[in-house]
């Protein structure tokens, strides 16, 4: 159910268009909360539907003009709602760490290109929320919307150091 939680969210920063809000997932929420294009714009119709949004009406109304949608008291009431529920912590479901565990089984063959190439991809990441970090988060933030954004952050940093130094770790295991 978070799907529809991360399209009010979006919304709540900034009302936008399908296409807008779609881009806005490939660039922030997309880190932590992936999901296709398609995927957002049919969830978009059913919170439409279920009167959590709505689209703001056009200043010209013009034939294939774009939406663009707020959220309403009923939406905002639902993400508040969400937040406030708890959660426990889920398992790790990483392809991964299977992939490992049958390796041990059928043999290694590939697992060690495998690994760099994660440990690559990890670093490009972690380069990427660092320039992110720099670019809107120095200096410190200082209102709790910014450190609550800040946080999600630097949890995306913490997660790619950790998947850094295991893959790193792992590789010079196999290797020795």
């Amino acid at each position: 159910m978070s799907l529809p939680h991360a399209i009010l969210t979006a919304l709540l920063e900034k009302p936008s268009s399908g296409l807008e809000l779609t881009r806005r997932f490939d660039r922030s929420i997309g880190y932590f909360w992936s999901s296709t294009h398609q995927q957002i714009y049919r969830e978009l119709g059913k919170l439409e539907q279920a009167g959590r949004i709505r689209a703001l009406p056009a200043a010209v109304p013009a034939r294939g003009q774009k939406k663009e949608y707020e959220v309403l008291p009923a939406g905002r009431e639902e993400l508040a709602a969400w937040v406030a529920l708890p959660e426990d912590p889920r398992p790790v479901r990483d392809p991964l760490l299977l992939r490992m565990r049958a390796a041990a089984v059928v043999g290694a063959e590939g697992m060690d290109a495998e690994l760099r190439r994660h440990l690559t991809l990890h670093e490009s990441q972690l380069a990427e929320y660092r320039e992110i970090e720099e670019r809107n988060f120095t200096p410190a933030p200082t209102s709790d919307e910014d450190r609550l954004r800040y946080l999600v952050l630097r949890g995306g940093i913490d997660l790619e150091t950790f998947w850094i130094s295991w893959l790193t770790r792992s590789i010079a295991d196999l290797d020795g």
